[in-house]
């Protein structure tokens, strides 16, 4: 079992930035994806970027490239999310997620673990 916990959101104005972590307790998640997804109020859950085991690739959705950064620590079980340039539109909840290799980094319904989600709010 891995237990992820999401840390580091809050209220930005826009253009703002922020860092968020999710912190991995359990077993060590050093062999794990761990991808980052948002909700927004009324949407479905949405792809926003991910991480390989190693933190040699990384995937983006297209909405956020060039302004979301996503990195890792095994040592200190923690995946870091910096998010800058931030837009209204990027309001949401943003979950961390984890699971084994081999699945679709960009598809919520294959990871195994989630954490509670932190709130990020970008005003206008």
């Amino acid at each position: 079992q891995v237990q992820l916990v999401e840390s580091g959101g809050g209220l930005v104005q826009a253009g703002g930035s922020l860092r968020l972590s999710c912190a991995a307790s359990g077993r060590t998640f050093s062999g794990y994806v761990v991808g980052w997804f948002r909700q927004a109020p009324g949407k479905e859950r949405e792809f926003v970027a991910a991480i390989s085991w190693s933190g040699g690739v990384t995937y983006y959705a297209n909405s956020v490239k060039g302004r979301f950064t996503i990195s890792r620590d095994n040592a200190k079980n923690t995946v870091y999310f910096q998010v800058n340039g931030l837009k209204p539109e990027d309001t949401a909840v943003y979950y961390c997620a984890a699971n084994r290799p081999g699945m679709s980094p960009r598809r919520a319904d294959e990871y195994a673990y989630w954490g509670q989600g932190t709130q990020v709010t970008v005003s206008s």
